[in-house]
């Protein structure tokens, strides 16, 4: 038996749900391989031009005790915090959305008030360049990709068949991560091993499309100048991590390929290293593909190298220690991300603006000084006081840099529930 909910200090009632009549209402699942994040709007007719606060927010962590997840939601000005079987997704869901319409965070009357879901996908293949109503052949589709992001899309799929249990017939749309990176050239989408297993579906995909995209399109706003004549490399740095390219709205390059391991030395992911490395533990090692696999998706980057961890602010306590490993490693995570994006600028011809965000961009101030000291030759000029003052959708360079670099809140949420609305409203 789980327990009840476990409340917070009690707050003041403020009922919405006489506010939301009219509205349409966009409930919002951000789901990852052992987090999900959702969230719901209240949309009218017109967009906000920046994204507007949640009427509703949950956050479940699948792993926060051995066996059980923890429920952390917020509504009506209120808090309440649940356990949550691990073992029974759907029904653990379910008592999430219950939280919409019971209780303190309470914002709706009933779930049927719920217009659209819209679902972050992960992968989305050769055949989805946008968003999409889910059917069960996108349903088919997504399950198809599974074997390319084995730690997303099981729990993408699990997501849309959990609502509609939940909800009915309520509509569903798939925002893909890869839709931004769809439209690379060719030369930037395309292995060189024989051409026909391009035809055969592999090639450089991307990945965190949903978040480069909206960063480009906020820094254009930050700047005030037109997204379509500024040249950006957006760098989403979290447990995942990738740069992209982006030249007149357009991903034109990006660091993850095929799959999300590519690219850039990541939290316990290896990024791109020498083919043959894996060639090598099969044959002379014993390894099977499984093992690789688990050995360079879970046991590598900032965690392999260290031996400690692979969360970033665990190698900046163990530098601080005298950790000699520790400190490899963040160098050569630091290596890697200026070389990876010194590698895109041809693809741009140039550089206006460099955008840092997701949680180690956002909030790691000794990342983006880094980072940036490796790049003085374009004429980056950070202002370190800016820098380290926590600083949210802001320029932090000096008057005299010719480069702008900015810290931009990534909000996918916001940008999946965007897509949502425009394509309901057409």
């Amino acid at each position: 038996m789980l327990p009840p909910l476990l409340r917070h200090e009690p707050k003041a009632a403020n009922n919405q749900v006489e506010e939301l009549r009219g509205a349409m209402n966009i409930l919002v699942l951000n789901a990852g391989s052992s987090s999900q994040k959702s969230c719901l709007y209240a949309l009218a007719e017109e967009l906000p031009n920046q994204s507007p606060e949640p009427l509703w927010e949950a956050h479940i962590d699948w792993t926060a005790t051995p066996d059980a997840g923890i429920v952390s939601v917020s509504g009506n000005k209120s808090q309440v915090d649940f356990k949550i079987s691990v073992d029974d997704r759907h029904t653990s869901l379910q008592r999430m959305l219950d939280t919409l319409v019971e209780g303190e965070t309470q914002v709706l009357q009933s779930l049927q008030e719920i217009d659209v879901v819209g679902h972050r996908v992960v992968h989305g293949g050769s055949d989805y360049s946008q968003p999409v109503r889910i059917t069960d052949s996108v349903k088919e589709a997504i399950a198809n990709l599974i074997s390319l992001a084995p730690a997303h899309n099981p729990v993408n799929l699990e997501g849309i068949e959990a609502m509609e249990r939940s909800l009915g017939d309520v509509p569903q749309v798939a925002v893909f991560d890869t839709a931004f990176h769809s439209h690379m050239p060719p030369e930037a989408a395309t292995y060189p091993i024989p051409y026909d297993w391009f035809d055969k579906g592999v090639k450089r995909y991307g990945f965190h499309g949903i978040s480069h995209e909206y960063c480009a399109h906020r820094a254009a706003q930050i700047l005030q100048k037109p997204l379509e004549s500024s040249k950006l490399v957006t760098c989403h740095l979290g447990n995942g991590c990738s740069l992209t390219a982006i030249r007149e709205g357009k991903s034109v390059s990006t660091t993850m390929g095929f799959t999300p391991l590519e690219g850039l030395m990541m939290g316990s992911r290896s990024g791109s290293i020498d083919p043959a490395i894996p060639l090598y533990l099969i044959r002379d090692h014993g390894l099977t593909a499984d093992q690789v696999d688990h050995l360079l998706n879970k046991e590598s980057g900032l965690k392999g190298i260290s031996g400690i961890s692979s969360d970033l602010r665990d190698i900046q306590q163990a530098i601080a220690e005298g950790h000699k490993r520790a400190k490899l490693a963040f160098d050569l995570y630091i290596h890697r991300l200026q070389a990876s994006i010194a590698s895109l600028i041809p693809a741009l011809g140039g550089l206006d603006v460099l955008v840092f965000t997701a949680g180690v961009g956002e909030h790691s101030s000794t990342v983006r000084d880094r980072t940036c000291a490796g790049l003085a030759w374009l004429g980056v000029h950070l202002d370190p006081l800016l820098n380290e003052a926590h600083p949210v959708d802001q320029d932090i360079t000096t008057d005299d840099s010719l480069v702008r670099v900015l810290v931009i809140h990534t909000e996918e949420d916001w940008a999946i529930a965007k897509a949502c609305w425009h394509l309901l409203q057409s």
